[in-house]
């Protein structure tokens, strides 16, 4: 086993660098792919999917100018958590707390770091079954892919990305460097054709309508026949030997051709697809733009994690402050509004919001009947899985700067011994904090399967028809009752990733206190930048949170998650608490601090 020592890290990230491991945790290309999935699952909130990520965005921005002003003033490692104590450290009468600050900070910081990479790796799992269920689909279904099967890859996954990240990050960089720009280009190009189609597919116009259980596009009615599955009268798909959907006839025997439509919603009320271009950036209700809010802080995560690399940068003071601004704009601005504007207008009546809920990678399937309107018929499959593998690159990148920021914020924990002292040793050679790069890797695969455990629960359970169509087997079955089971149960992957945003949220909204906090009579001190700013952020992340027990009660979105999510959260906090207390006395270290440090 390889010596471990307490020295510093190498400056060796630039502006390029820095803002690159940024840009791979916010990951467009990934997030478009997984978040959709998730967002369209959120009950009765997806025709504000958009504005929801706009209305995150002004959030992230706000808090983002917070980190990018005390990136300034503390250049080091650590992020919010170093932020804190320095800031504490400051104050003329305040200073007795930067020890309780610091802690709180870098605790709520975990329930964040901790729990996004078991999110990543979760959905790489359902990326992997998805993609097994096209290619092999007598093995696996690619709209339910198998419980156990997501399971193993997470857990294979976690580990493997850790071994990136404990081999420096230099190596990180480099990687991250090239995904951006290959994830970027192919979700890009998808946008692109999503909107071409749409543009050239008026209502009536003989188009393709998707087919969940082959995977595959048709242009033409599907024939039906009435049936009892799972012991309701349902009415399933005639297919041949193979697996095809057989058309439906008209009564002179000709194959009837699928005419596509753009309903609102359907003859229940279920939301379908946006008549309009207009329709998709309209708030619909300002409840529903919270609820879609809460969940697309996922995507937009990641631009405060290069104030954890402070120690490794060249010239921390003035580059971390604008990798911090350019990574979240660039790709929150440039790419995610065009990219979901795209996914969103291309919902339509042979591929809508409700497929989309009961599939596993909804942009999957866009790419299959896009591909085939532009590459002719059977040949979407091969366009998807070529966009697939640029989304695979970029689950790499954000799961690795995920892992970076996270470890280096217990690093820096360990050192002044707040946790473990073992988690503030670094590795002799590669000089990064492997012990908490190990640890974090073995939590995030334990989170990745909770996260699989029941990622088609609650709104996302499918049809008894498709339960029935799951091919048979222990890696491809197993876990799938019946829809009014499944149904009744939260959805795992749903809950974690709102748990890892609650924890977001909470840090976001203690960083922009931490703002007011530094500048609190500073030479240097903006109302606008130092005050009015961080008073928003700190109100917008708060309003996200109370969300969280405004939604359920009030009948917005789903019930089960946000709540399940709030207990993991109380649970958190509860342990923490406890763990400052005893570990404090164990370190002979009490809550207010007796001794003023000089700050730098």
């Amino acid at each position: 086993m390889a010596e471990v020592t307490t020295g510093e890290m190498k400056p060796t990230l630039g502006l390029t660098g820095l803002t690159s491991n940024a840009m791979a945790l916010i990951a467009p290309g990934a997030f478009l792919w997984l978040t959709f999935f998730i967002q369209s699952t959120t009950g009765v909130t997806g025709p504000s999917m958009w504005m929801g990520i706009v209305g995150a965005l002004v959030l992230c921005s706000a808090t983002a100018v917070c980190y990018a002003e005390m990136a300034k003033l503390y250049p080091g490692t650590g992020s919010s958590y170093y932020f804190a104590e320095r800031a504490f450290l400051n104050r003329d009468r305040a200073w007795r707390y930067a020890r309780l600050s610091k802690f709180i900070v870098g605790w709520a910081s975990h329930l964040y770091y901790w729990i996004y990479p078991g999110v990543m790796v979760g959905t790489m799992g359902i990326l992997c079954g998805y993609l097994v269920g096209t290619i092999w689909p007598n093995f696996m279904s690619a709209s339910n892919p198998g419980m156990f099967f997501m399971m193993a890859v997470a857990v294979v996954f976690s580990f493997a990305v850790a071994y990136i990240a404990h081999r420096g990050i230099s190596s990180s960089t480099s990687i991250n460097l090239g995904i951006n720009v290959i994830q970027i280009t192919a979700l890009l190009v998808f946008a692109v054709l999503a909107l071409g189609y749409r543009l050239n597919h008026p209502p009536g116009s003989v188009a393709y309508q998707f087919d969940a259980s082959s995977g595959e596009a048709y242009t033409y009615e599907f024939k039906t026949t009435t049936a009892i599955v799972a012991g309701v009268s349902t009415d399933t798909i005639v297919r041949d030997a193979s697996g095809v959907p057989l058309p439906k006839l008209d009564e002179s025997g000709k194959i009837v051709p699928f005419h596509i439509s753009y309903a609102e919603h359907d003859t229940a009320g279920n939301f379908l697809a946006h008549p309009n271009a207009l329709s998709v950036i309209r708030p619909h209700k300002w409840s529903w733009v919270f609820i879609q809010a809460t969940v697309a802080i996922l995507i937009l995560v990641g631009f405060e994690s290069v104030t954890a690399m402070g120690g490794e940068a060249k010239n921390a003071k003035r580059d971390v402050p604008i990798a911090v601004i350019v990574s979240l704009l660039v790709q929150g601005v440039m790419f995610y509004f065009f990219e979901y504007f795209a996914a969103n207008y291309f919902l339509n009546s042979g591929y809508s919001m409700q497929s989309a809920t009961g599939s596993a990678a909804p942009i999957g399937d866009m790419m299959v009947v896009v591909g085939d309107a532009l590459f002719g018929a059977g040949r979407g499959r091969i366009f998807m899985l070529i966009e697939a593998a640029t989304v695979f690159l970029a689950l790499i990148g954000t799961t690795l700067s995920c892992m970076n920021t996270g470890a280096r914020v217990t690093y820096a924990m360990g050192k002044d011994r707040e946790v473990r002292g073992h988690f503030g040793l670094l590795h002799n050679k590669n000089l990064t904090p492997h012990r908490a790069i190990w640890t974090l890797a073995t939590i995030s695969a334990v989170i990745g399967c909770i996260a699989v455990s029941l990622a088609f629960g609650d709104g996302g359970a499918p049809a008894a028809s498709a339960i029935s169509a799951i091919p048979h087997g222990f890696w491809s079955s197993f876990g799938y009752t019946t829809h009014d089971k499944m149904a009744a149960l939260p959805n795992t992957l749903l809950t974690v990733t709102l748990a890892s945003n609650f924890g977001t949220f909470l840090l976001y909204a203690l960083s922009c206190t931490l703002c007011i906090v530094a500048y609190h009579k500073h030479a240097n001190f903006s109302v606008v930048r130092h005050m009015l700013i961080p008073l928003f952020g700190l109100c917008a992340n708060l309003a996200c949170m109370s969300f969280y027990l405004i939604g359920p009660f009030m009948g917005y979105g789903t019930k089960m998650e946000p709540l399940l999510a709030l207990g993991i959260a109380a649970v958190w906090g509860l342990y923490g608490g406890f763990y400052f207390v005893s570990s404090g006395k164990a370190e002979g270290k009490t809550t207010l601090m007796q001794t003023r440090v000089p700050s730098a």
